[in-house]
């Protein structure tokens, strides 16, 4: 089940909210949390059953090994469990997502034909497994707040962070949940979170799947497209991606939101960084702490000298691009970003003396085209792209693209309101504008939590959700999915 589908916004989300304040309201603490707890289930069933026998097995494992963890009087015994834990979660992560992967390698280097697993993704395998290992990891070290078998299984399986995150702490997530002012409903909490839901939605359903379709047609036609077609759809992909997972996390935040749970902020406006690493400050923020916490810390981080610090750095972008899929060209795309974080920490690039729109654009260009490997299947496509973007010359925008804007319901619109003759002698003129349009924004505007926290609620503000709502909805002519639910 997706956020930006019928069924979630009419039938579940509903049932969601009704059912867990009103079992609370009638003092049944524990029924309310099953009952929420059996709607994340539904909601990871939806999609195969598959999803949901994978979250529950390793669900019953992880909170295994913590009871084992927490039953042991010897600190060696400990370690030996948590160590145990961690393997068993990356050794199950590895049979979804990465044994085709290493089996396909092995073949192409050894010359052999050993067999590929039909295994189908688990949803939201990637974070949880992530989030179990930092549960134990925290329950080792004693950070952990006490925790009943109930509160673990709706920790994990909490239906708005299940697919695409955010990665929460337990430390973050359980008191929340085990609060009692967060079990009567709250109207100043559930009005910013539809309004928080509503923004998101209209970033994915109008922004974002109205860029893939420029995407979707550049990536299949490569060998098609000139210089300024090749720039318009890295750039499209750019803002794609970034208004797809801005959406999921503001959807994500506000359903949360009105369950008086505040999920912790995962997108802080990552195109207005003025360097790579301010992007990772502010780009997927809760998986770039995971990697700081559980990895580069145990590591060495930066306590053993220049060198290790940088091999750090590498290690923990190679590991976050391979992270996000089973293919060379993220590795690649994981190795440039590390490369581009070594540089920067090399040179100093905080000390460098220009003005601050210049840092914005060269940190947008250099994430762009980093975005442009994570977007190929493969690398041939990365250098016909690249190699297109270079020599394909200048000329009219490829026909196809402007076709597919103009077939939006939207630009129909405008056309019959009076520019239908600006559209015939400038097919490209109101596409090119949007796009200019949405990376300016993306420069310049607040994000979704700074608005929340700001939302005074008037009829104009109760206007523009409803209409946002109402148009959204209207445009979910098929259901599309997330980026990150691929990861």
């Amino acid at each position: 089940m997706f956020f930006n589908s019928y069924i979630f916004i009419l039938l579940f989300l509903p049932l969601v909210l009704i059912g867990y304040f009103g079992l609370n309201s009638l003092k049944k603490d524990k029924l309310a949390l099953i009952y929420l707890i059996g709607m994340s289930l539904w909601f990871c069933a939806y999609q195969n059953l598959t999803s949901l026998s994978v979250l529950l097995i390793s669900i019953l494992l992880n909170y295994g090994i913590k009871c084992l963890m927490d039953g042991s009087l010897e600190r060696k015994r400990k370690k030996l469990y948590l160590v145990a834990g961690i393997l068993t979660n990356l050794g199950i992560l590895f049979c979804f997502k990465y044994y085709n992967f290493f089996i396909e390698n092995v073949n192409a280097v050894f010359h052999t034909e050993l067999p590929f697993w039909q295994l189908a993704l688990p949803l939201g395998i990637s974070f949880y497994t992530f989030m179990q290992i930092s549960f134990l990891v925290d329950s080792y070290r004693g950070e952990c707040p006490k925790t009943s078998f109930w509160e673990y299984v709706a920790y994990v399986s909490f239906f708005p962070k299940l697919i695409q995150g955010p990665i929460v702490r337990c430390g973050d997530f359980l008191p929340q949940l085990q609060d009692h002012a967060g079990k009567k409903p709250d109207f100043v909490n559930l009005s910013r979170g539809i309004y928080a839901f509503s923004l998101g939605l209209a970033k994915k359903v109008l922004l974002a799947d109205t860029l893939a379709k420029i995407v979707n047609i550049g990536y299949n036609n490569i060998e098609a497209l000139n210089s300024g077609d090749a720039l318009l759809v890295m750039v499209c992909y750019s803002l794609q991606i970034y208004f797809d997972f801005s959406g999921y996390c503001d959807m994500a935040y506000g359903i949360g939101y009105a369950l008086n749970i505040r999920l912790p902020i995962n997108f802080n406006s990552p195109y207005k960084a003025t360097s790579i690493s301010d992007f990772w400050d502010r780009w997927h923020m809760t998986l770039t702490k995971f990697f700081t916490r559980y990895l580069y810390i145990p590591l060495g981080g930066s306590r053993k000298g220049n060198l290790r610090t940088l091999i750090n750095i590498m290690i923990v972008f190679v590991v976050s691009g391979l992270w996000h899929g089973a293919s060379w060209t993220f590795v690649l795309w994981g190795a440039l970003n590390g490369i581009l974080m070594v540089f920067e920490r090399v040179t100093k690039v905080e000390n460098w003396k220009l003005p601050k729109l210049i840092k914005q654009i060269i940190a947008f260009t250099l994430t762009t085209f980093a975005w442009s490997i994570f977007r190929a299947p493969t690398f041939d496509q990365v250098v016909k792209l690249w190699k297109q973007l270079f020599t394909g010359g200048f000329g009219r925008i490829y026909q196809p693209i402007t076709d597919c804007f103009h077939d939006l319901l939207e630009v129909k619109l405008l056309t019959r309101a009076g520019l239908g003759a600006v559209t015939e002698a400038y097919p490209w003129l109101i596409m090119v504008v949007f796009v200019v349009v949405l990376v300016i924004a993306c420069f310049v505007m607040k994000n979704t939590e700074e608005k929340v926290e700001q939302l005074k609620l008037t009829s104009r503000k109760l206007v523009t959700v409803i209409g946002l709502l109402l148009w959204s909805i209207l445009s979910l002519s098929e259901i599309t999915e997330f980026i990150y639910v691929n990861f």
